[in-house]
């Protein structure tokens, strides 16, 4: 950080407490420990499938990769009672492919990571013009990253200069922002930055804890910082902010542990895909194998199924 930051951290700080690392951690700790019954395990694996934002960001994504994607967030198993998934994430490019292969009434979003994911460094104009291309691609959803230099560098007001300008961007498109919280590296850095999204974004815009694309992504004790600053931030303006795990979360089980987390942070109100996604790509086949082996017994190889299009 440079010189200056440390005194405009601290005042930040003073406004909006800061974080007990150690309670936060011992707190996670304990979601691990909770017995979910059957019926209930079942249910929230189906949530859970209702709330991923299934995902490809690859140099190699091409227009049939999509369509196959799309294919799969639709209907994700042939033969389970299972709902169709919240979005598929894709590259700017790949938008009109989603849309064409979703129509205009699909119960799937489109979400579209944009402003130069996942470094965010590129000239302010070019970022917004990347939204706005997506948007008219037919986006829902935009994924935007944050200013990590001018966080980290103390320059706060450009941070939600920027942010406010990627909401006007945005439409009528929900907006995500990511916070990469693994650049932040401090609880606090991480509380400090949600406040400054939760400020300026729009009831019912997420903030979303990383690109996937570092070594560190989404942890339960990151994911709870946040919770705990959206809720801190909608006791103080009645404002209900959404929240978004990315990258990492690749088993049933971490997933049933991050919504123990919601339910028993922010409450039942966001126990919905309106308020809160899982970024990932791998996470989807464990929650369906989960309730395979729940309704038959048997509990099938992950082979069994394909990374996109179909079921096993």
């Amino acid at each position: 950080m440079c010189a200056a930051t440390p005194l405009v951290f601290r005042r930040l700080m003073n406004e909006i407490g800061s974080v007990d690392a150690v309670g936060v951690e011992e707190r996670v700790a304990k979601y691990t420990t909770r017995s979910i019954k059957t019926a209930s395990k079942v249910a929230g694996l189906k949530l859970a499938v209702s709330m991923v934002d299934l995902t490809t960001l690859e140099g190699k994504d091409t227009p049939g990769k999509v369509r196959a994607l799309c294919a799969k967030a639709i209907r994700p198993h042939d033969d389970l009672d299972c709902p169709a998934v919240g979005a598929v994430c894709v590259y700017p490019s790949m938008v009109p492919h989603a849309r064409a292969a979703l129509g205009d009434n699909s119960p799937v979003n489109i979400a579209s990571v944009a402003t130069a994911f996942p470094s965010g460094q590129a000239p302010l104009r070019t970022r917004l013009a990347e939204v706005r291309a997506a948007v008219a691609a037919g986006a829902d959803e935009i994924d935007m990253v944050i200013n990590r230099g001018a966080f980290l560098a103390g320059d706060y007001n450009r941070v939600q200069d920027e942010i406010a300008a990627v909401v006007e961007a945005c439409g009528d498109a929900t907006l995500k922002v990511i916070l990469e919280t693994s650049e932040l590296e401090t609880y606090d850095h991480i509380r400090a930055a949600s406040f400054l999204a939760l400020r300026v974004i729009r009831p019912g815009d997420f903030i979303k804890t990383s690109t996937g694309k570092t070594g560190a992504n989404a942890t339960l004790a990151n994911n709870q910082v946040m919770l705990e600053a959206i809720r801190d931030h909608y006791f103080a303006t009645g404002d209900a902010m959404a929240m978004k795990p990315a990258g990492g979360i690749k088993s049933a089980k971490q997933a049933l542990h991050f919504l123990v987390a919601v339910k028993e942070t922010l409450g039942d109100a966001w126990l919905n895909n309106r308020r809160y996604r899982f970024g990932a790509s791998s996470l989807l086949n464990d929650l369906l194998r989960q309730l395979v082996k729940m309704e038959t017994g048997a509990y099938p190889a992950p082979y069994a199924f394909s990374e996109a299009a179909g079921t096993y």
